[in-house]
């Protein structure tokens, strides 16, 4: 599947936001290990710890549904100019269904991109294999 594929679909799942706090729209596309696809947005709660964001949202979908390696994910936020890289605890779930292999793509748009590994957004990660 193409980076860009993912983008648009990152940027469809951006509008099912809910997001009545911030007005922050974020979508998130999750391509699985065997080819299968994922999306996500952030559902704001005015109980703002009860808040889950887009990427999150697509993993635990994924999880649900059997899948537990991430080939790639994609991030749009709303903010005109700027990325929306993952939060920290997103960059935790992140690392516990990827490897050293798996992209993280956050976008602006099809033509403005950035793609990272898991390492470069979360070095050191704490994984299963410090249990």
């Amino acid at each position: 599947m193409r980076i860009e594929d993912l983008i648009s679909m990152a940027a469809d799942a951006r509008k099912n936001a809910y997001v009545p706090y911030s007005d922050f729209r974020v979508g998130a596309a999750l391509l699985m290990d065997d080819g299968s696809v994922y999306t996500g947005c952030n559902v704001e709660n005015a109980s703002y710890g009860a808040t889950n964001c887009a990427e999150r949202t697509a993993i635990f979908k994924a999880v649900s549904e059997g899948h537990r390696k991430i080939s790639a994910i994609c991030i749009v936020g709303s903010k005109e100019g700027s990325f929306a890289f993952p939060c920290g605890i997103c960059r935790q779930v992140i690392s516990e269904f990827s490897d050293e292999n798996t992209k993280i793509i956050v976008a602006k748009n099809e033509e403005n991109y950035i793609v990272r590994s898991v390492a470069e957004l979360l070095p050191d990660a704490f994984t299963p294999n410090d249990l």
